[in-house]
């Protein structure tokens, strides 16, 4: 089963990504509301991927992304915006 930490400031975008990644059973997903939140939780728990949204207040998906580089390394990260590519 792959591990999945889904990061979205949406808590209706969280529910419906975690039971669509989960339908077929290959997924085990958790959900947090905030990438500060994230960071916490990944100094405790371990995933195989991490799926962020992009826009988020306090911290965004880039700089999370940037954290969790420089923090865990390597792991495999899914960025998800709304806004069009030129603007990220």
């Amino acid at each position: 089963m792959v591990s999945v930490l889904y990061v979205d400031d949406e808590p209706d975008l969280l529910d419906i990504g975690k039971a669509f990644l989960e339908r077929n059973g290959d997924f085990s997903v958790s959900t947090i509301d905030s990438a500060t939140g994230a960071l916490e939780l990944l100094k405790k728990d371990q995933f195989d991927a991490i799926v962020s949204d992009y826009l988020m207040p306090g911290m965004d998906g880039l700089e999370f992304l940037k954290q969790v580089r420089l923090r865990f390394g390597q792991v495999p990260f899914i960025l998800f915006t709304g806004r069009g590519r030129e603007e990220v």
